[in-house]
């Protein structure tokens, strides 16, 4: 009877230091992992693992000391103030060694457009195309101040409804319109942007009128210097009569007022994050806008509201006081009602200014008459057979082109994995938004989730610097590999998501021109896109003018209330 007590006594204790032992454990890890900050072997151990990588208990040991040290520099960089607009020291330029570019300027000519009568009603010019509205201008026979007024009129309609609007700009932009009629008059005209009323996406800085992002934490932001886009169109005599809507900070059509709606189908957003710039265009509340593309933010909007955008080659329209989101991806670009419209406004933003140190100094050479069959056009094979639910539509693009006397030659993307490059974006917006992520003002965005950027800034803190660098090494194979593709081909179209292009081309730096093809049975928007090689926009744009000519796409509108 002893002996049994005995034993369970002793089996008593062992289970209580056991118990004592596990909570131990359990304290310890709470301790190391919650309260203490100290860098140990332990916690070394733990973060490599975030980074896939086992060290053993040596070398971990040995890392601390250095850890610390980088730690301590880390604050004492934190401790500096690094604006958005402050560039990293490492540039990014999609030229490969060996490549040669046409550096001989052509005369930018216009093709021969239709005679235009001034219409009884001013109204009935909301959708023309900027070819259209400039030879009006021109001729004098309307006016910038009544072009202008009648777009503010749709703003002040329209705009609310689609959310599409941040802030209008009326007395600045009737003083720019009376400015133009008098130049006009005088014979002093500039050229066909001269008078028109355009959008401005909201993260180019306009002097003295705040600029927002599209995001709670910067919505009373004032610059006191306009981005060099807005002062070449300023140049070109256009009239900025509104700051239009963006996803909040360049991601989705979400912005601190609601979401910005497709002017086509209000129950859906118009896509982002130029998603005011390609509402505002389709609705005919502007003669054109400006956007920006990262990863897809010309291509998108412009699709879903059934615009045509030119997301340029990267390197070539500056991105001085335009907020920074991918240093080596972003782009700016137009979304109108034309192909034409696009080369028109490029032909007045693109070029050298001497602050963004990343341009490229080409020519921009746009001959609308060029024979097609002067051209190699080739078509992204796979991405059409696998698009199961465009039959039709990409039957009838490819059919189009070859009724225009192309043969199309079928090709393929480089056999590369572009998805683990991606990333380089992430890391480099973390970068730009550090500030806000280390405030926790992030929690002023709308957007909370998983997929939304305060999710994402605070992830991309864990992408390790040398896995970054390897990307961008990997990216200098995968762009060798694109112009491996592109010897033979100067412009090649594609669904405008035809499997990884969307994401390829960003990240090579290709420019592409998105052009509407109506909408499919269920009533979605439908585009196809056509990627130039590198600064060939001028051959880009030419066949997607020759392919959109021969359609009506282009010439169809919304019907909105209110302003029929």
């Amino acid at each position: 009877m002893n002996n049994e007590k005995s034993a369970a006594k002793n089996r008593l204790f062992i289970f209580i230091i056991l118990i004592v032992v596990l909570l131990f454990s359990i304290f310890l890890n709470i301790y190391i992992l919650v309260l203490d900050n100290r860098v140990s072997a332990r916690s070394v151990g733990i973060a490599s693992k975030i980074f896939g990588l086992d060290f053993t208990a040596k070398e971990r040991k040995m890392m601390v000391r250095d850890v610390k040290r980088n730690q301590s520099r880390y604050d004492d960089l934190r401790e500096l103030t690094l604006d958005n607009s402050v560039p990293p020291a490492i540039a990014f330029s999609p030229i490969l060694p060996g490549m040669i570019f046409d550096k001989k300027k052509s005369s930018f000519r216009l093709s021969k457009q239709p005679n235009i009568r001034a219409p009884k009603n001013i109204e009935d010019v909301a959708f023309y195309p900027v070819t259209q509205l400039a030879q009006l201008l021109k001729s004098r026979r309307i006016t910038s101040v009544e072009l202008t007024k009648m777009y503010l009129r749709r703003l002040k309609e329209v705009g609310p409804e689609l959310k599409c609007v941040i802030t209008l700009m009326e007395d600045p932009a009737l003083e720019q319109a009376r400015k133009a009629d008098e130049e006009i008059q005088r014979g002093r005209y500039r050229g066909p942007l001269h008078g028109i009323p355009w959008g401005a996406k909201d993260l180019l800085a306009t002097k003295g009128i705040k600029t927002t992002w599209g995001a709670a934490p910067y919505k009373d932001q004032v610059f006191q210097a306009n981005a060099t886009v807005v002062e070449r169109l300023n140049e070109a005599g256009a009239v900025l009569v509104a700051k239009l809507s963006m996803g909040a900070l360049a991601m989705g059509d979400v912005w601190y007022e609601g979401k910005t709606l497709n002017p086509w189908n209000s129950e859906q957003g118009s896509s982002g994050s130029s998603a005011g710039s390609a509402a505002a265009t389709a609705a005919g509340l502007i003669g054109f806008a400006i956007g920006t593309e990262t990863l897809g933010s010309i291509v998108s909007p412009a699709t879903r509201c059934r615009v045509t955008g030119l997301r340029p080659t990267y390197g070539r329209v500056s991105r001085y006081g335009a907020m920074a989101l991918s240093w080596s991806m972003d782009k700016i670009g137009p979304i109108c009602r034309s192909v034409e419209d696009c080369a028109i406004v490029f032909n007045a933003i693109y070029g050298p200014d001497g602050k963004d140190l990343t341009l490229i100094d080409l020519p921009f050479q746009w001959n609308p008459s060029m024979k097609l069959k002067d051209l190699r056009i080739g078509y992204l094979k796979t991405a059409f057979e696998k698009d199961t639910v465009h039959v039709e539509r990409n039957e009838m693009v490819l059919g189009t082109l070859k009724s225009l006397g192309v043969d199309p030659i079928p090709m393929e993307l480089p056999d590369y994995p572009v998805n683990p490059i991606r990333f380089v974006l992430s890391a480099e917006a973390a970068a730009a938004f550090d500030e806000l992520t280390r405030s926790n003002l992030d929690d002023l965005l709308v957007r909370q989730k998983r997929g939304a950027w305060p999710n994402s800034f605070r992830t991309s803190r864990l992408i390790p610097a040398v896995e970054y660098i390897q990307a961008n090494r990997a990216r200098t194979v995968l762009m060798e590999r694109m112009a491996g593709k592109m010897k033979d081909i100067d412009v090649f179209v594609t669904p405008s998501y035809g499997g990884s292009v969307l994401t390829l081309t960003n990240l090579t730096g290709h420019p592409c021109v998105v052009v509407p093809i109506g909408a499919d049975e269920e009533g979605n928007s439908v585009s196809i896109s056509f990627i130039g090689d590198l600064f060939e926009e001028g051959k880009t744009l030419v066949v997607a003018k020759a392919f959109q000519d021969a359609t009506e796409f282009h010439r169809q509108y919304p019907r909105l209330e209110g302003t029929e």
